[in-house]
């Protein structure tokens, strides 16, 4: 970058509530995201001693994800474009303004309208119009959280004594999101129940070594048979993404279904081989 003028968009945390999992809430005062309006001087002297590497065209700030609320990006727009007003009183000429945080989707399958980006925007619209911005969103997981599934394979029902378990071939090395925010998946078998299947309430869990190694609590399903399949949904987003291979757990392919019901492998599975490469040459 040498030698190069770089377009630069500051981010300020805002210090609104996004009324989220904190794990995913960012532009609260405590999160370690962003500057503090106390520190925002700084920063704009910053880039004023560096006129011919950095300049200033935009205001960033990020809420969090999951939000489902739009009046939060309001209240956030507020504050940003009263920041705004203060850059360009130092000679700035600011064009941007970006409210980052994602909308949440109906992950519990209940039919809740929640909001979509044109309302975020709408929301929004007047004050940035009044500002003359170009506004930037950011609302991936509304628009492919989904669009995927996650398929397994039951490989079989226990019971605790106090607990039953349906136990799979999928885990949480493949989807972290219950595991690590405690979030809600809806979980379906994929064919139609015996007659005689019992309906019972189970935990969906993996074969990681780990307690925290579940897709679903208590969630009621005829009990399956071994080899039958079950499918977790909205895996779209934050899922594949942040897989892993602990347990030696390698990621699975990925298929992409045509409008015609037709079949494609877009990814392929990890194979234990691949895995050991890292290892090679050293």
């Amino acid at each position: 970058m040498a030698g190069k003028k770089v377009n630069v968009l500051l981010r300020i945390n805002p210090d609104v509530d996004p009324q989220v999992h904190p794990y995913v809430a960012t532009g609260n005062k405590n999160s370690k995201f962003g500057i503090r309006n106390e520190k925002l001087q700084w920063f704009l002297d910053a880039v004023k001693a560096h006129p011919d590497e950095l300049k200033l065209v935009g205001a960033h700030c990020h809420l969090g994800s999951t939000i489902t609320k739009v009046d939060i990006f309001r209240d956030a727009a507020v504050l940003m474009v009263n920041y705004i007003d203060i850059i360009r009183e130092q000679g700035f000429e600011i064009s941007y303004l970006n409210i980052g945080g994602g909308l949440g989707i109906d992950y519990y399958h209940t039919g809740t309208i929640l909001p979509t980006p044109m309302d975020l925007i709408d929301t929004v619209r007047e004050l940035v119009l009044s500002r003359n911005l170009i506004l930037i969103i950011e609302p991936g997981r509304s628009l492919i959280a989904n669009t995927c599934c996650f398929v397994n394979r039951v490989t079989g029902v226990k019971t605790n004594g106090t607990k039953n378990f349906v136990v799979i071939d999928g885990s949480m090395a493949e989807l972290i999101r219950p595991s690590l925010y405690g979030a809600y998946q809806h979980i379906e078998l994929t064919s139609p129940p015996l007659p005689e299947a019992e309906v019972l309430t189970f935990d969906v869990v993996g074969p990681v070594c780990e307690s925290a190694d579940f897709l679903g609590k208590d969630r009621e399903l005829a009990t399956p048979a071994q080899g039958e399949g079950l499918v977790v949904h909205d895996a779209g987003a934050y899922c594949m993404s942040m897989a892993s291979t602990y347990n030696l757990k390698m990621r699975p392919p990925e298929y992409w279904i045509e409008e015609d019901g037709s079949i494609k492998k877009i990814r392929h599975g990890e194979t234990f081989e691949d895995h050991l490469r890292f290892f090679e040459g050293l």
